[in-house]
């Protein structure tokens, strides 16, 4: 199975406490299906700890393997002391659609550059310790044209694979939209072209 084919994700929010020289990390971790749901999720945090002196982030809000969807603040910390450290430790651990806050209320004692570094990061290392995550299967939408004397084959073959029709178009031949497991892509279109004599148009959308 090609490694960019599933990766882990968060199976339920949940938060965690460490303190360090007096200053308390609340570290809170949650599932996003994208960079919006994010940013929404880092609002919610930042006014449940509205309190905190700083509230820093860091998410990769999509797929680890080739995500653009990623991001991370510092919140008025060091610049490059919390949110881009927090960042590192989520891609080192390959988890998807993922979004961490850590609430920090200072507690007096200067941590310096590199013990900021330190309490970020040990702090998303700490959540993602106790961070129950389930598999997810990286699909793809395709859309496969055939003609209609072929359309009993093709559906046997979409319900033996489990395959998921989206939407079906009758027109001059039938047009299925449907949602696939991208490791299993290439089987599929074995599976089409050998009942169909190769007859089957299958395109990625």
């Amino acid at each position: 199975m090609p490694k960019d084919s599933s990766f882990q994700v968060p199976s339920k929010t949940i938060t965690v406490e460490q303190e360090i020289k007096r200053s308390r990390f609340v570290t809170t971790v949650a599932r996003v299906a994208n960079k919006q749901s994010a940013k929404e999720f880092i609002t919610s945090v930042s006014k449940k700890y509205s309190d905190a002196t700083h509230n820093c982030y860091a998410f990769v809000a999509g797929n680890p393997f080739s995500t653009t969807e990623i991001g991370f603040g510092d919140d008025r910390e060091v610049s490059g002391t919390a949110g881009k450290p927090m960042l590192s430790v989520l891609q080192h651990k390959k988890i998807g659609e993922i979004v961490v806050v850590v609430s920090r209320y200072f507690g007096g004692t200067n941590l310096g550059t590199g013990g900021l570094v330190r309490a970020y990061s040990s702090s998303v290392q700490l959540v993602l310790e106790k961070l129950p995550l389930v598999n997810c299967v990286v699909v793809k939408t395709v859309q496969i044209s055939f003609d209609y004397q072929y359309e009993n084959s093709v559906r046997q073959i979409l319900n033996r694979m489990n395959i998921q029709i989206i939407d079906s178009i009758y027109k001059e031949k039938v047009d299925m939209k449907i949602e696939v497991a991208i490791d299993r892509l290439e089987e599929l279109n074995t599976e089409l072209q050998n009942s169909t004599s190769g007859k089957v148009a299958i395109e990625k959308i």
